[in-house]
This record gives C-alpha cells, sequence and structure tokens, in this order.
C-alpha cells in the first residue's frame, strides 16, 4: 500500500480532515454503510483483544468469525503497529 499513489492519495485527503463532521462526511460519500461498519467491526475487535478480552467473549459480542478475530489479532502482533497506534492514541 505504501507504494500505491492512489492509495497514498488517498490517505493524503483523510489526513486532511479536522473534525468527526468533516469524517462522517466524507466516509459518507466515499463508502457503503457496509463498508463503513465493517471497518467499525475490526477497530471494535482490535480495541477488545489490546483489551485482553477473550475469543469467545468477542465472538458473542460481535458477531465476528473466530477465522476474522484471528486475523485482526495476527494484525495487533504481527503487522506495522496501526490498531494499536490508533486504539492507544492519548
Amino acid at each position: 500500500m505504501k507504494n500505491d499513489p492512489k492509495i497514498i492519495s488517498l490517505f493524503e485527503h483523510i489526513l486532511k480532515l479536522e473534525t468527526l463532521e468533516e469524517c462522517t462526511d466524507f466516509f459518507d460519500d466515499l463508502c457503503t454503510i457496509n463498508e463503513v461498519n465493517d471497518m467499525a467491526d475490526r477497530l471494535e475487535v482490535a480495541q477488545l483483544l489490546i483489551d485482553g478480552v477473550t475469543y469467545e467473549h468477542i465472538e458473542a459480542k460481535t458477531k465476528m468469525s473466530s477465522a476474522t478475530i484471528s486475523r485482526i489479532n495476527r494484525c495487533i502482533l504481527h503487522g506495522n503497529g496501526g490498531y494499536r497506534k490508533v486504539i492507544l492514541k492519548k
């Protein structure tokens, strides 16, 4: 992703957003409600994993499959640190 000019441009535009209203307006135009919900669900699962919640509790709470939870956990443990940067940022 870091070498794709279109993706870099997208991220640069996202960084220009200054308020929650600007973010919601932008993502409302850019994505379907399902796409936004999927991203929000993944972030929720990441938060729960970082907080030490078990897969079983996460599955029950979010209705996400263990495979998806596992993939998110793999990103947390071995990825670029993106989830932690966002979740733990003050």
